[in-house]
């Protein structure tokens, strides 16, 4: 079998099965457009007139990762001689 190839501006969205708030999407996905990965995110909402639509949300993955490095990361502090110990 051949392994499946994302073609540039096709995505997919799941219905997310994990949502414990609302907000959290309910579905999400990814994307390639313009040859960049994106995480896609929906939520089913209802118009002022009663109309159901699909609020999308599309974030680089590049950008997502990046923003979790910074979270876990602390930010580095210049030791001083009276730090070290010895």
């Amino acid at each position: 079998m051949s392994e499946f190839q994302q073609k540039d501006n096709e995505g997919a969205l799941f219905a997310n099965d994990r949502k414990e708030t609302e907000k959290h999407p309910d579905y999400k996905g990814d994307a390639l457009i313009g040859g960049t990965q994106y995480y896609l995110s929906a939520w089913i909402n209802t118009s002022k007139n009663g109309v159901k639509y699909m609020k999308t949300s599309y974030t680089p993955k590049e950008q997502a990762s990046n923003a979790v490095v910074q979270q876990i990361q602390p930010a580095a502090k210049p030791f001083k001689d009276n730090d070290i110990p010895f």
